[in-house]
């Protein structure tokens, strides 16, 4: 599927009358407002980038820490029985999403019909989570310690023995690609506080384990590797995001692996758009082709990416070959890596 591209800040690019290099200068000034409400460490930067389907591009690089700005994290898990909505998280259910509060705890078996599901005392009423950073590394990965399972599984940030720094290298133009693809190698995107914006999140290795890593309300939680995260959009990033360009469709909330806007959910009246292609995007006169999140339920932020994506690296010094499909050092982060997490 070949699909024409307009990248969220080309605007000054279309001008025939002003050079490339100074086009991109004028687009990193942009990506540098767009981004100064995060906790950048270093960038943005243009570099060069090889995208997912081999393509050579200019790119921004930007390092920031998974540090979300404008809300704190969590909570996660509740822990007693007795606790309310405030004390939990959310959780994905049949496309929707639910409080994590005692009531949910104890109905895991009804909901999803299987009588192992126990992650809580019947005597005391206390609900077994993870605490430590120890629990988190044995608890919040695929093959989840058999210690473990029936466990309300969480990553506290405090426990962390810093909060990790990644570094995204985003192609400044949208190129387009041959066929639509995951948003695994890389995630979905980043937000404007400067928090990762992820693929999918491994519900059914999860709940397979019988355990439950609640979102907090925002959609983030935290694993060793990659910090705080999102797996959902919800109103933490509707009611910050920037308004400037926004039009009908609402304001930018983030940008996408492959250079395209993400926009929320629904447009500025409340409605929903319309025409959406598979990767939850479509295109305007006044925006180009974008992408607007998914529901927050959905567990996917975007359905796909319709142009080459770009990296996530863990070293800011790393060279970014998105088709090389690498997990060494300074290569891609990959779905099977850091974020296949809980």
């Amino acid at each position: 599927m070949t699909i024409r591209t307009t990248c969220v800040f080309a605007a000054l690019a279309s001008l025939p009358t002003i050079g490339v290099a100074q086009a991109n200068d004028d687009r990193l000034q942009d990506i540098a407002h767009f981004f100064e409400g995060a906790d950048v460490v270093s960038g943005p930067e243009i570099v060069e980038c090889t995208l997912s389907e081999g393509a050579k591009a200019d790119c921004f690089s930007i390092t920031l820490t998974a540090a979300p700005q404008g809300h704190a994290p969590g909570p996660w898990c509740p822990t007693t029985v007795s606790d309310g909505a405030e004390a939990g998280g959310i959780w994905f259910l049949d496309g929707e999403t639910v409080d994590v509060d005692g009531d949910f705890i104890t109905r895991l078996s009804e909901i999803y019909g299987d009588s192992n599901w126990q992650l809580f005392d019947p005597d005391t009423g206390k609900v077994r989570y993870t605490g430590t950073l120890e629990d988190c590394e044995a608890a919040a990965r695929p093959d989840v310690d058999p210690a473990y399972q029936n466990y309300c599984v969480q990553c506290l940030p405090e426990t962390l023995p810093e909060t990790p720094a990644m570094t995204y290298v985003i192609p400044l133009e949208p190129v387009a690609a041959e066929a639509a693809g995951r948003t695994g190698q890389s995630g979905s995107g980043l937000a404007h506080n400067g928090v990762r914006l992820d693929g999918p999140a491994p519900v059914d290795a999860i709940l397979g384990a019988y355990t439950i890593a609640p979102f907090d309300d925002c959609g983030g939680h935290v694993n060793p590797h990659v910090g705080y995260h999102y797996h959902a959009v919800t109103d933490c990033l509707d009611g910050v995001a920037q308004t400037d360009g926004a039009g009908d469709h609402g304001a930018r909330i983030g940008i996408a692996m492959d250079g395209h806007a993400i926009l929320p959910h629904l447009m500025a009246d409340g409605s929903a758009p319309a025409d959406l292609d598979q990767c939850n995007g479509h295109a305007d006169e006044t925006d180009g082709y974008h992408y607007h999140a998914g529901a927050p339920g959905s567990n996917a932020i975007l359905g796909c990416l319709t142009a080459q994506a770009g990296c996530t690296l863990n070293d800011a010094e790393g060279t970014c070959d998105a088709s090389a499909q690498g997990r060494g050092p300074g290569g891609p982060v990959g779905q099977g890596g850091p974020e296949a997490d809980q």
